[in-house]
């Protein structure tokens, strides 16, 4: 059965590797899947992925036995899409979180986005 999200789907796998206390999950490969998994290794979120030719694995960190990443919500949709200015970029759960956004230099974390004056699609948040 065809998946109508592919990045939706990839950030629900996560959430239940979590949730289950698994150490890795494999995820199917795309370009955006594996920048996305990119930035969630260069903000502390993950410990590493790898990209293979049959997907993508995702090794999950956690801090004194609990998942470092307590919450991923898929912003934009494919039934609303949400654009954003790069003065209206959010701050997730008061900075402590971190959102995606689709920018025309690829993807970038919120605050770079911000930094590099560039807006886009907000993708996703993570806390």
């Amino acid at each position: 059965m065809a998946v109508v999200d592919p990045v939706a789907d990839m950030l629900t796998r996560i959430r239940n590797a979590y949730g289950a206390y698994h150490t890795d999950v494999a995820v199917p490969t795309s370009k955006m899947k594996s920048s996305i998994a990119g930035i969630l290794k260069e903000e502390g979120y993950i410990t590493d992925y790898a990209v293979e030719d049959r997907g993508i694995s995702i090794k999950l960190k956690y801090a004194a036995g609990k998942p470092l990443i307590t919450g991923l919500k898929k912003v934009s949709k494919p039934g609303r899409r949400v654009y954003v200015g790069a003065s209206d970029i959010p701050r997730v759960q008061n900075g402590i979180g971190i959102c995606i956004v689709s920018t025309s230099k690829g993807l970038l974390e919120g605050a770079k986005a911000k930094e590099a004056n560039v807006g886009g699609e907000l993708l996703c948040e993570i806390w």
